[in-house]
């Protein structure tokens, strides 16, 4: 790992001799100029490797050249003129000093080594669980070591596409902070840090060394409530749907929602769809009175939470009852209308005494009485809304059959060969059979439907109804009148003088509009007359 601290420096006091030693070159006998060469010159050598530092000099007459470093370094090799040693455990930026004598005076020469060295390692800090879409993010990449850090720098990646680069500083490890800010499409996106060191003006290469990916999770939070969707009143031990939904979410696929009745949460099912987020369930309660329910909604860091009351009620009823549902004609019928506590009924329009009571009426079956329908209306009052509910039941009354005399003629005259129909019609309960027939014969009339009467219908019928609750009967007289031929031959006589007296006026009629026009047709003379002229 390269030093944090500054690098080690030649002692000041041998800086500073031969540094004034160096003022001025020596020179030879005319005048000609020599020089120390430092060899690497400004060498950049890698983190902890050896160096092989020659120093040469061009003197006729070299005398002793010696290398000043605080580095470790040990003779490695000389020739007349030169010198060279060997560096050991090069670990950081080092100024060597090359001197020698020429014509007793000082050669000073510099040379200064630049250790490079890779990052550890780059790191991402670590990002927030859930980053809320369009909220500046400030991201942090993290560099261990390398050097030097003037050539080293680091670029924050979305994917692979690059969003910022920035220079490391000289703190170890160093952090560089990049500020970004989420959009949607970025949620899943992975985002790395990449550090840099560039030594291609040393003669080297670019170096890269890219962190572990990690991935972002943005998402979006409607600032609105859930919307819950149920019946304000409940009735115990029965099933009701609640619905809860919240719209604008984003990713709704990951959210979470919860529902509850009270400290009973429900089996709900989650349906999630673009951005709206439903959840469905049913629910019933055995507490009566008035519990909560509750939705909220998760996502992210971030939570919507709904809050609704629900009145429990227990309405029991009502019950409507008949004393004999199918009751013999004369028979005592009792009907009842009842209901449980603080319910109020009515049965046909007449209320119970108090709430709670039940409402009775009693009758004696009569034909008039069957089928009719009793009604019974209940009502609770919960939190100050009235509920109803309502029954009906139907009464049968058995009764004999009857035939209705006024739809049933006791004499009918028809002519021969037209269409009639017998309008008898009967009444009972059970429903009676009701046949017409001949007397003296077995010969069947039709009830109720077209048929053609013919001459030997004539006669008397007997209609019966019966059923199970006995027998009806009444007479008919059907007389069917033939047709007359005398009548027959007038008719006949009165169409013929009709048709002539049509014709005749026809022909006047003709006559009068061609005398208008003045239109005649003369008849040709008689050959008599043609003989005098």
């Amino acid at each position: 790992m390269m030093p944090s601290g500054p690098p080690p420096r030649v002692y000041w006091t041998s800086l500073i001799f031969l540094l004034l030693a160096c003022c001025q070159l020596p020179t030879g006998a005319q005048g000609q100029t020599y020089q120390l060469r430092v060899e690497p010159k400004d060498p950049v050598v890698p983190f902890g490797k050896p160096l092989v530092v020659n120093c040469s000099l061009d003197c006729p007459s070299p005398g002793l050249i010696s290398l000043e470093t605080a580095l470790s370094k040990e003779h490695h090799s000389r020739g007349l003129g030169w010198a060279a040693f060997r560096l050991t455990n090069v670990t950081g930026d080092m100024e060597l000093l090359c001197s020698g004598l020429c014509n007793r005076s000082q050669v000073v020469s510099f040379s200064k080594i630049t250790v490079y060295g890779f990052p550890e390692r780059v790191e991402l800090a670590p990002l927030p669980l859930w980053q809320p879409v369009g909220e500046h993010l400030n991201l942090s990449c993290l560099v261990f070591g390398g050097a030097p850090r003037g050539h080293l720098s680091v670029v924050l990646l979305r994917r692979e596409e690059e969003l910022g680069r920035k220079p490391v500083g000289k703190e170890e490890p160093a952090k560089v902070t990049f500020m970004v800010q989420p959009r949607r499409e970025d949620h899943g996106t992975n985002f790395s840090c990449r550090s840099e060191l560039d030594l291609r003006s040393q003669g080297l290469e670019l170096f890269q060394n890219t962190s572990a990916p990690t991935k972002l999770r943005t998402f979006a939070m409607p600032k609105t409530a859930p919307r819950l969707v149920f019946p304000q009143f409940w009735e115990m031990e029965t099933s009701w749907p609640v619905n809860c939904s919240l719209d604008g979410l984003f990713p709704a696929s990951e959210a979470h929602i919860q529902l509850a009745l009270g400290n009973q949460m429900l089996n709900a099912t989650v349906v999630s769809h673009a951005d709206t987020l439903t959840a469905t369930a049913t629910a019933k309660t055995e507490q009566e009175g008035t519990q909560e329910i509750v939705c909220n909604v998760t996502l992210g860091v971030e939570k919507r939470e709904t809050r609704e009351n629900l009145f429990a009620y227990s309405f029991q009823g009502p019950s409507l009852t008949l004393s004999e549902s199918n009751a013999t004609e004369g028979t005592p019928v009792t009907v009842t209308c009842a209901a449980g506590p603080r319910v109020q009924v009515m049965l046909d329009g007449v209320p119970a005494a108090v709430p709670g009571q039940p409402a009775q009426l009693q009758l004696k079956a009569t034909e008039k009485d069957d089928r009719r329908t009793f009604f019974c209306n209940a009502t609770l009052k919960v939190h100050g809304v009235t509920l109803h509910r309502n029954r009906s039941v139907q009464l049968r009354v058995l009764y004999g059959p009857t035939i209705d005399r006024a739809k049933c003629p006791q004499r009918l005259m028809w002519k021969e060969k037209t269409m009639h129909i017998l309008q008898c019609q009967a009444r009972g309960n059970p429903n009676p059979q009701l046949q017409c027939l001949r007397e003296g014969s077995k010969f069947k009339v039709p009830v109720g439907i077209p048929f053609l009467v013919l001459l030997n219908y004539s006669g008397t019928y007997s209609c019966q109804a019966a059923s199970s609750r006995g027998m009806d009967k009444m007479l008919v007289m059907m007389d069917v009148q033939g047709r007359n031929p005398v009548t027959i031959n007038i008719a006949l006589g009165v169409l013929a003088i009709l048709g002539l007296v049509t014709l005749a006026t026809a022909s006047v009629y003709v006559f009068w509009v061609q005398r208008q026009r003045d239109i005649y047709h003369l008849k040709p003379r008689s050959s008599r007359w043609q003989e005098l002229s």
